[in-house]
């Protein structure tokens, strides 16, 4: 078994799929996290994908989901993003507690406000403006690891670094 710190990696990304993984090692710098992120020789798009990747449990994998949150009198339409483990799934209605109402993003949205693909969002370093929410289950682990940007992208952090590199608020927000 392949473990956390000695995943398989290929030195660098295909020049195609660099440009996301490239805009989220760039935000990692600039806010001075200390770990790079890593570009795996396999795609890790699923939650076991990547913990199978990194030799870690698959609540450790910091999944990111996309909603749409529909225009209404008050608020503009925007994507939501939650952050929770991979382990979990996402309760729409308690999101929808903090957010508004809901709707599916598909992937032409997210690409719109993410700038990534879907199995490669990461938390940060978004084309637009997000409203981000991470749920506390990411909590029970000590590392975490995180989509970088491209599905063969990933870097490692705690969810209290999460939350800073964020600034997105923990709230319960899985199925119980």
């Amino acid at each position: 078994m392949t473990m956390a710190g000695d995943a398989d990696t290929a030195a660098t990304p295909a020049p195609a799929a660099a440009e996301g993984f490239q805009r989220v090692t760039a935000a990692l710098a600039a806010r001075g996290h200390p770990h790079a992120p890593r570009w795996l020789a396999v795609s890790a798009r699923t939650s076991q994908e990547a913990a199978d990747a990194l030799g870690v449990a698959v609540g450790q994998i910091a999944k990111s989901v996309i909603f749409r949150r529909p225009a209404d009198d008050t608020r503009p339409e925007a994507a939501v993003l939650v952050v929770t483990s991979g382990d979990r799934r996402v309760d729409e209605r308690r999101v929808a507690a903090h957010t508004g109402p809901l709707a599916r993003a598909d992937a032409a949205f997210v690409k719109a406000w993410t700038g990534f693909s879907i199995g490669g969002v990461a938390p940060l370093a978004h084309a637009r403006e997000l409203v981000t929410l991470i749920d506390r289950e990411l909590f029970r682990f000590d590392e975490i690891w995180a989509a970088a940007g491209h599905p063969n992208g990933v870097f490692r952090l705690s969810p209290p670094q999460l939350q800073a590199l964020t600034g997105a608020p923990v709230h319960d927000v899985v199925q119980p």
